[in-house]
């Protein structure tokens, strides 16, 4: 089973080659990912002027976004891929933030195309650097369900991992909903303009939805569909 891996940090990230040693647990990754960092450039993709790909190690560099490395990959690198994955993302990818994330923006983008697959985050703490052996082990074992038991067509999961400490066990997995709420509202001014400053970690919760089960300690999977 060949599996087409993508993110928005870009092809050298930690959180990418986690998911990579994950996703060789289940078959055969193949790696088409950004140049360079696309977080939060949503759903953009590169009209008018042409997309550079070039080989990096193993793996294929694009010099463009997310959505356009899913558009290449599924088309001239891996177009018998069964699924597309994307992440880890270095942070959450909860409620709101599907609709800015590159990372999810790269799964939709091949539901649009007729593919299905699993966006995967890694929610951090401002206290506690990430532990990426730990996360690859856990997305190994969500990916692991969730690919033998797929997204009906139109349709794909969004996971996020909550930080824990080291001392804490493994979390359980929780199916839940999309929390509705957005980001909170809040700039700061600089000389250089207005620069967001909303404390991502005291957003709005609503009971059992996915931000409240990723900041409560659990691995929050939320199944999300297009048509």
């Amino acid at each position: 089973m060949k599996l087409l891996v993508t993110n928005d940090d870009g092809i050298d990230a930690e959180g990418i080659a986690a998911l990579r040693a994950a996703a060789q647990t289940l078959g055969t990754p193949v790696v088409v990912a950004p140049a360079g960092p696309q977080s939060g450039v949503s759903h953009a993709v590169t009209t008018g002027s042409g997309v550079r790909v070039e080989e990096r190690g193993d793996g294929h560099a694009v010099f463009g976004t997310p959505a356009d490395c899913v558009r290449v990959g599924l088309l001239h690198v891996v177009p018998d891929a069964q699924f597309v994955l994307s992440g880890v993302n270095h942070g959450g990818n909860l409620g709101a933030d599907v609709y800015y994330s590159g990372t999810v923006a790269a799964v939709r983008e091949a539901v649009l195309h007729g593919w299905t697959g699993v966006a995967l985050s890694q929610y951090k703490k401002k206290h506690l650097p990430f532990d990426w052996p730990r996360t690859q082990r856990w997305a190994a074992r969500v990916l692991a369900e969730l690919l033998a038991n797929p997204s009906p067509r139109g349709g794909f999961f969004n996971v996020n991992f909550p930080h824990l400490s080291p001392n804490e066990p493994d979390p359980e997995v929780v199916r839940c909903p999309l929390d509705p709420h957005p980001l909170p509202l809040s700039y700061r001014h600089e000389e250089t303009g207005l620069v967001y400053d909303g404390n991502y970690h005291l957003r709005e919760r609503q009971p059992g939805a996915d931000v409240e089960v990723c900041f409560s300690g659990h691995i929050a999977v939320t199944e999300l569909r297009l048509f």
